[in-house]
C-alpha cells in the first residue's frame, strides 16, 4: 500500500484520460486528507474521482436541504462518514433513560438520511460503520447492559447490515474490520483528533481510502473473477514430483495447517462465483494424483475450470487460460510462492494481479485477506455454479473438436432458452450482470437491484432475461434486454450477454425473440446505440451485422422488413 504522500503527489498527475466518476464525501470530522488518498489510489486504478467535499460536520444540512451542493453535485456515490468518537459524544449527552434506546433512535436517524438520498439522486451510498472503541465505564460487565455505549455501538453496527440488505442502493464500508485488522492504535492518533479533528491516522488513512475505491470499483464492473494457482508449496508443502503424493505436506498438523486453510479460503471463492485454474511445472497426472488421492485435499480436481499442469512457461499456460475463459489480464489474480515466477508472469501480462506471497507460508492467508482482492457488489445463487460451468465448457470444447463441420457441432448441443420477463428471481442476477460485464455490454450501462427492480415494474420499458441450457448442462441466466418505450420505437436501452455463449447464434436467437415481442406489441422500430469503451470493442459492429442501419450515429432495425436469422437454440 502506497503512502499517504504517494498517494498526494498522485494529485498532481494527469487524470484527462481517465473514466470519471462523480463522488460526495459527508463526514462529521476533518474529510480532507481522506479525499485526497481516495482521489489518489483512483488515480492508480485508472479511474478520474471527481470529488465533491461537503463542508465540516454538515451531515444532515447537506442531505435535508433540498438545494444543497450535495444534490447540485449529482454524485454517482455518496460516501457518509460518522465516526465512533462522536457517536460517544452524542451517546454521553443523553440522559440515563435514553441510552437504553440510543441504537434504535440512531438507526431510525440514519435510515432517514439514506432514504432521503436515495428518493433525490440515483446515487449509491457508501456508509462508514463504526469502528468499536470502549469508554471503559463498566469494562467487560458493559456486555451486559443494554444501555452501555459499546453494546449500543454494536447493536448499530449490527442494524446497519439488515439495513443494506434491505436498502439495495446501500453498501457498508467495514471500518470496523479495518481497524480490526490494522490495530487501533495504527488508525487512531489521538493528538490529530485533539488538534484538528481528524480521526483517521496519516498511516491509515490509505487502507480507507482504498476500502472506498474497492467498492466503487466492484459497482463499476471492475472485479477479480478468477484465481490461477500454482500448486507446489503454494497449494500444499513441498513438491510432489520429488516428494510423492504420500509426503506433501497439508492436513492439520505442522505447517500443513497453513495450507489446508488456504485450500477452504480458495473452496469459498469458489462457492460464490471466483473461476479456479492452475498453472504449475509439473506432469499432469503427478498434479491431479494430489487432488485425486490425498485424503486431506480439500480441493478437488474437478474444481478447477483450467488445469494447466506441465512444463510450458507459466505466462503462456496463464496466456491459454484467458484465452478459453474469454475474460480480461485484469480481472485474473496470480498465486505462486517463487518470486521468479512472479516476476516472470508480471513482466510478461503486467495487468494480471500477481500478489508477493510472503515467505512463510504460514502467513499466506493473512496477507490475502488484507489485500482484499475480490471485493463484490453482488451475490446471486448462480455465482456458486461458474467455475462448474467453466469446466463443463472445456467439456464442450473437446467434443467440438471430432466435428468438421460448425452447424452439425452446433446442433449436437441440442441448445434450448427460457426467455421471459425480469421477476423477483431473476433480478439480483440481471444487476450482476450489468455491474460485471464489460465486453458484450453496447451502452455498459450499470444497475443496482433497486434500479432493475424499478425498471422491472415501469410501464415505460420491456425486459426480457435468457438462459440457455444444452446436452451437457445449464449456464444459467447469461443474457438481458433492457427495452425503452419511444412512441412506436423501442430504444435497446441494454443489451448485455455473456461471452461464455458466444457462437452459439444466442444473439440471433435473442433478437428474433425480441422482433416478435416488438411486433405482438404493435412496434414498428427497434433503436440500438453502441457507447465505446476499452473492453466493448468486440461488439461494435455488433447491430451492423444483425442487419440494422445506421441513421443519426444510431442503428435502427424496421421490424416489419425483418426476417428471422439462423438459430440453433430453441425456444424451452
Amino acid at each position: 500500500m502506497k503512502s499517504f504522500s504517494d498517494l498526494k503527489r498522485n494529485l498532481k498527475k494527469d487524470f484527462s484520460a481517465l473514466p470519471v466518476k462523480k463522488v460526495a464525501v459527508l463526514g462529521d470530522t476533518s474529510t480532507q486528507f481522506l479525499v485526497q488518498a481516495i482521489k489518489g489510489i483512483g488515480f492508480d486504478e485508472g479511474i478520474n474521482l471527481d470529488i465533491f467535499e461537503a463542508e465540516y460536520d454538515q451531515i444532515d444540512h447537506e442531505i435535508f436541504d433540498s438545494g444543497s451542493d450535495l444534490y447540485s453535485s449529482n454524485p454517482d456515490y455518496v460516501i457518509i462518514f460518522q465516526s465512533s468518537l462522536k457517536l460517544l459524544s452524542r451517546y454521553n449527552k443523553l440522559p440515563e433513560e435514553q441510552k437504553k434506546t440510543f441504537a434504535a433512535d440512531t438507526l431510525v436517524h440514519l435510515n432517514e438520511l439514506f432514504t432521503i438520498i436515495n428518493s433525490r439522486i440515483p446515487a449509491r451510498i457508501i456508509f462508514f460503520n463504526f469502528a468499536e472503541i470502549n469508554d471503559n465505564v463498566f469494562g467487560n460487565f458493559a456486555n451486559k447492559l443494554d444501555f452501555s455505549f459499546i453494546y449500543n455501538l454494536r447493536k448499530i453496527n449490527l442494524g446497519l447490515m439488515d439495513m443494506c440488505r434491505e436498502l439495495k442502493y446501500l453498501f457498508i464500508n467495514d471500518m470496523n474490520l479495518l481497524q480490526s485488522n490494522y490495530g487501533y492504535d495504527r488508525s487512531f492518533d489521538a493528538k490529530l483528533y485533539i488538534t484538528v479533528d481528524m480521526v483517521l491516522s496519516l498511516d491509515f488513512i490509505p487502507f480507507a481510502a482504498k476500502s472506498i475505491v474497492d467498492i466503487i470499483l466492484s459497482l463499476s464492473g471492475k472485479v477479480k473473477k478468477c484465481i490461477i494457482l500454482d500448486l507446489d508449496n503454494t497449494m500444499w508443502g513441498g513438491i510432489i514430483g520429488d516428494d510423492g503424493v504420500e509426503n506433501i505436506q497439508i492436513g492439520d498438523l505442522g505447517i500443513g495447517k497453513a495450507f489446508t486453510q488456504l485450500q477452504y479460503w480458495v473452496k469459498q471463492l469458489k462457492q460464490r462465483g471466483i473461476i479456479l485454474a492452475v498453472s504449475s511445472k509439473n506432469d499432469h497426472d503427478v498434479a491431479k494424483s494430489a487432488f485425486d488421492n490425498h485424503p486431506d485435499m480439500v480441493l478437488k480436481y474437478e474444481d478447477f475450470a483450467v488445469f494447466k499442469a506441465n512444463w510450458n512457461n507459466k505466462a503462456e499456460n496463464i496466456k491459454a487460460i484467458q484465452e478459453f475463459l474469454n475474460i480480461g489480464f485484469d480481472s485474473m489474480v496470480f498465486l505462486d510462492d517463487n518470486p521468479f515466477e512472479r516476476n516472470l508472469v508480471k513482466s510478461f501480462i503486467p495487468e494480471l494481479t500477481v500478489p508477493d506471497l510472503p515467505e512463510d507460508p504460514a502467513e499466506y492467508l493473512v496477507y490475502l485477506s488484507k489485500l482484499n482482492l475480490f471485493e463484490t457488489s453482488s451475490y446471486s445463487e448462480e455465482d456458486s455454479g461458474r467455475s462448474d460451468q467453466y469446466r463443463v465448457e472445456f467439456q464442450r470444447s473437446q467434443v467440438k473438436e471430432a466435428f468438421t463441420n460448425e452447424d452439425e457441432y452446433l446442433t449436437s448441443l441440442e441448445m434450448t432458452s427460457e426467455f421471459k420477463h425480469f421477476d423477483d428471481y431473476s433480478i439480483p442476477r440481471v444487476s450482476q450482470l450489468t455491474q460485471r460485464s464489460n465486453q458484450f455490454n453496447l451502452r455498459t450501462q450499470r444497475y443496482s437491484e433497486n434500479d432493475i427492480k424499478i425498471i422491472a415494474a415501469s410501464d415505460e420499458y420491456l425486459t426480457f432475461s435468457f438462459t440457455l441450457e444444452d446436452k451437457f448442462g445449464h449456464y444459467g441466466l447469461i443474457s438481458l434486454i433492457i427495452l425503452h418505450k419511444e412512441n412506436d420505437s423501442l430504444f435497446i436501452d441494454t443489451w448485455i450477454m455473456s461471452c461464455r455463449v458466444l457462437k452459439r447464434t444466442m444473439e440471433n436467437f435473442v433478437l428474433n425473440s425480441i422482433v416478435n415481442a416488438a411486433k405482438s406489441k404493435g412496434y414498428t422500430k427497434l433503436i440500438g446505440e453502441y457507447i465505446p469503451t476499452a473492453k466493448n470493442k468486440m461488439v461494435k459492429d455488433h447491430y451492423r451485422e444483425l442487419g440494422f442501419s445506421e441513421i443519426d450515429g444510431k442503428w435502427v432495425l424496421e421490424i416489419n422488413n425483418y426476417s428471422e436469422k439462423l438459430t440453433f437454440i430453441k425456444e424451452k
